[in-house]
């Protein structure tokens, strides 16, 4: 059988993590996101980084030698040592006001509306956020950006499939499983 270790990567709120967990519930295969291994657990989340050369530990403790998985987020920069790993990325682009909507949402789901609102425990952080996240399509080189992901793209040695992430997420599971039938995962037909 061949493998099927598929990386999902793009924009914050650009819907990857959505298509890692849908993409892997129709291959019936594990997902991992990488917010799971760049960050420690705190509470509340995301609030702070655990070293490289542990991420990369973690990551071959968890999943890395089996077979099949998929793993959604971004590591450009600091998980290049399993780039030889992929056998296809996913690259999603959605349009910003798109995403930073998305973004607001999640944000207020995860920690509640009061809180993410002006005057909120949480507003000022999520305000950075999306100030952050907003700059994805301007940003240079040497921050996670489009001009970073589209070079980082462009030196993998594995297929790129490229998805407009606005679209329905059923329609991109299918279009990813047929890419992977094409490209001869065992038990796949496009």
């Amino acid at each position: 059988m061949k493998s099927c270790r598929i990386h999902i990567t793009g924009a914050s709120g650009a819907g990857v993590t959505s298509l890692g967990r849908a993409l892997a519930n129709a291959l019936a295969i594990p997902h991992h996101d990488t917010d799971d291994f760049f960050w420690q657990p705190t509470t509340p989340p995301y609030q702070k980084i655990r070293e490289p050369a542990d991420r990369l530990r973690l990551m071959r403790e968890m999943f890395l030698p089996r077979a099949e998985w998929a793993l959604s987020g971004s590591l450009a920069g600091w998980g290049d040592a399993i780039i030889p790993a992929f056998d296809l990325v996913v690259f999603l682009t959605t349009p910003r006001e798109i995403r930073l909507q998305r973004l607001r949402a999640r944000e207020a789901v995860r920690y509640g509306a009061d809180a993410v609102a002006a005057g909120g425990w949480r507003h000022k952080e999520t305000e950075e956020f999306i100030a952050w996240a907003s700059n994805y399509e301007d940003g240079d080189l040497a921050s996670r950006s489009l001009s970073m992901h589209e070079a980082w793209l462009a030196a993998l040695p594995c297929p790129v499939l490229r998805l407009d992430g606005s679209r329905v997420l059923s329609e991109l599971v299918v279009e990813c499983v047929a890419e992977l039938g094409q490209r001869g995962r065992s038990g796949l037909s496009p």
